[in-house]
């Protein structure tokens, strides 16, 4: 049966226009992306395809385009598509931060580096460098690691800060493997970086941890 044969209170359009974005599973949001489905599977039915194959959305997005083809009924046109929609969520979130208060913004920051960091399959460490009003002057990955591991250098962060002459910053880095719980070497190094930076009178705001969905907000819990 097609979408638009069903009852108009459960198509997902409808839905959405009634109710809201919110108000729609992670499927019929896909669905209303996908437009249309493939001969025997509606717009739904694909979108449930993508999050059995993909696991998530998360891994929607991460996929290559080799991955996205082989769910039947993707190729390379949904695949750029999807990324466009990745990146014009990551500028938006971004652009607002230029405006706020990120340090009073948590949410939007932490959804920001969710789309940042959730996809990646390697361990990354990034800074927000942020302006005397705590606005953001830029975000960048400072360094790269192995699934496991990252090496992370305080004198390029404490230079970086320097050079774009910010007032603070919010570390991150992310936990591939699905656990948003800091480890020992995460608390050690936020230390050690805070006391670097505190050199220059750089104030460190927040470490944010991303593994998945999760979030684990250092200075929500004190350790900061």
């Amino acid at each position: 049966m097609a979408i638009t044969d069903w009852p108009e209170q459960e198509r997902p359009r409808e839905k959405l226009l009634r109710a809201g974005a919110m108000a729609l599973s992670d499927a019929e949001l896909l669905a209303i992306f996908l437009r249309v489905g493939v001969v025997g599977k509606t717009a739904v039915d694909l979108a449930r395809d993508l999050l059995q194959h993909f696991h998530s959305l998360n891994g929607i997005f991460a996929a290559s385009l080799g991955e996205m083809q082989q769910v039947h009924g993707m190729g390379a046109s949904k695949y750029c598509q999807l990324q466009a929609v990745l990146e014009m969520s990551k500028r938006a979130l971004g652009e607002t931060l230029q405006q706020v208060d990120s340090f009073n913004s948590p949410v939007q920051v932490k959804a920001f580096l969710q789309l940042q960091l959730s996809p990646l399959l390697r361990e990354v460490f990034c800074v927000l460098f942020l302006d005397a009003q705590n606005r953001l002057i830029t975000y960048e990955t400072m360094f790269e690691g192995s699934l496991m591991q990252t090496s992370v250098h305080p004198r390029e962060v404490v230079k970086r800060a320097m050079a774009l002459n910010a007032a603070a910053v919010i570390l991150s880095h992310n936990h591939p493997g699905g656990n948003a719980v800091p480890s020992r070497a995460d608390q050690q190094l936020t230390q050690l970086l805070k006391q670097s930076l505190s050199l220059v009178e750089v104030k460190v705001l927040d470490h944010i941890i991303v593994a998945g969905q999760d979030t684990f907000s250092f200075n929500e819990r004190g350790l900061i």
